[in-house]
């Protein structure tokens, strides 16, 4: 019987093993990645046209026809989340906090990372799997033997795409929900303007605009990168084991999540 647990033993040994060493090597990556994207923003050549191009024409491509429709939605859910946070306020007598709580939950809070899930959903996860497409197909290596420059003609415009759009759609959609909380609370009506700067004041004191600021850059950075190294470094299907497609997923929301709870931590300890 004790001789019969080794082989056991063995296997789930040898699959610890293989799940950190995987772990490791898909967070390499994922900084390999970050960090060769860095080194081409600053580098003079890909400001020239011929690799400019293509960065403004995806960059223009991915963000123009979401932002009608982002900030319709927007608006509905903030003049939503509104209306209850201030009928809930008013029925335990704390009408004159209920402005500030909304204003911190959907600002500070609910808009960044709404607008990271929307462009990880509607651009940089279908990235990922044009990528691999590209890489399983043999495209890739077809394209790299004919001299073509394909992380600065293909991988650098997804990615700026990716942190401008959710840059923007964060920035869009803050403005939006700071607009439908003074109609929710206030109606169409100029007497509340004197107030409502104050209380904006009040809540966007410089600690807490500083890490709204970053929770903002750092959660496009997050769904700009990951999904599309996941892509990038995918195995082809016959090598790929179930669940492979996932762990990319996987990673960006854990990553969202760290940067979710300390920006908590910074705002309210």
């Amino acid at each position: 019987m004790i001789v019969s647990m080794h082989p056991s033993r063995g296997s789930l040994s040898l699959r610890i093993w293989q799940a950190a060493r995987d772990t490791a090597v898909a967070w390499g990556r994922i900084f390999y990645l970050f960090a060769m994207v860095w080194v081409l923003l600053l580098s003079p050549s890909t400001y020239r046209w011929p690799s400019l191009q293509p960065i403004l024409q995806r960059m223009y491509r991915d963000t123009a026809p979401i932002l009608l429709g982002f900030t319709v939605l927007a608006a509905l859910i903030c003049l939503v989340i509104t209306r209850i946070v201030v009928v809930t306020a008013i029925s335990y007598g704390l009408s004159r906090y209920a402005l500030e709580m909304v204003v911190r939950v959907l600002v500070l809070e609910l808009i960044p990372l709404t607008a990271s899930l929307f462009v990880a959903m509607r651009c940089t996860i279908p990235y990922a799997t044009e990528l691999a497409v590209m890489r399983s197909s043999g495209a890739w290596d077809a394209r790299a033997q004919r001299g073509e420059a394909l992380m600065r003609l293909e991988v650098l415009p997804r990615v700026v795409s990716g942190l401008y759009a959710s840059v923007t759609l964060a920035a869009l959609s803050c403005v939006v929900a700071l607009v439908m909380a003074y109609i929710g609370v206030y109606g169409f009506s100029w007497a509340g303007v004197p107030g409502y700067t104050r209380m904006f004041g009040h809540v966007f004191n410089p600690s807490v605009t500083l890490v709204f600021v970053l929770k903002t850059w750092l959660s496009s950075l997050a769904v700009a990168i990951i999904p599309v190294s996941t892509g990038l470094y995918a195995k082809p299907r016959r090598l790929s084991r179930p669940g492979d497609e996932l762990n990319g997923l996987v990673r960006m929301f854990a990553v969202l999540l760290l940067i979710e709870l300390a920006s908590l931590m910074g705002n309210y300890y």
